[in-house]
């Protein structure tokens, strides 16, 4: 390829990278507390998580706020046991920890790497109003859509 057309190729996945790195790190942090259910009341301890958590949760899996939590029935006025249910969370505890671990690990390489990549394209000062802009814009559309 010619110089200038992997200038612009270069270029391209700057302003592509930038605008999706709020995303990026977003979903590769709330991926990472997924793999071991910590934004569920059934998580890792089932004590219920805490608010962040729940709400990274649920606009990861949802792509939505959570709404207001139901109202919590008494213990006794609870139904029975669903056998779906527990049969998911016999599932889960065969789940292998090695898995979750790796999973948690490339969650957090993946915010790492996309945190490098901002630091080089913020630091050329040729592309770096831009980079800003696109920076700028792939947090607000993201959230704007979110809220609306």
């Amino acid at each position: 390829m010619k110089a200038q057309t992997m200038r612009r190729i270069r270029q391209l996945h700057l302003y592509i990278g930038v605008f999706f790195l709020p995303a990026i790190l977003f979903f590769a942090i709330s991926g990472g507390l997924q793999a071991f259910r910590l934004q569920q009341a059934s998580g890792w301890d089932g004590a219920p998580p805490p608010a962040w958590m729940a709400w990274m949760g649920s606009v990861h899996i949802d792509q939505t706020v959570p709404h207001a939590e139901p109202s919590k029935q008494p213990a006794a006025a609870k139904a029975p046991a669903d056998p779906v249910k527990e049969a998911e969370r016999a599932a889960r505890k065969r789940a292998a920890l090695p898995m979750k671990i790796f999973v948690a690990v490339l969650a957090a390489a993946l915010a790492l790497s996309a945190l490098l990549g901002a630091a080089i394209a913020l630091n050329s000062r040729a592309t770096r109003r831009t980079a800003v802009l696109m920076l700028v814009a792939g947090t607000a559309v993201p959230l704007a859509l979110l809220l609306a």
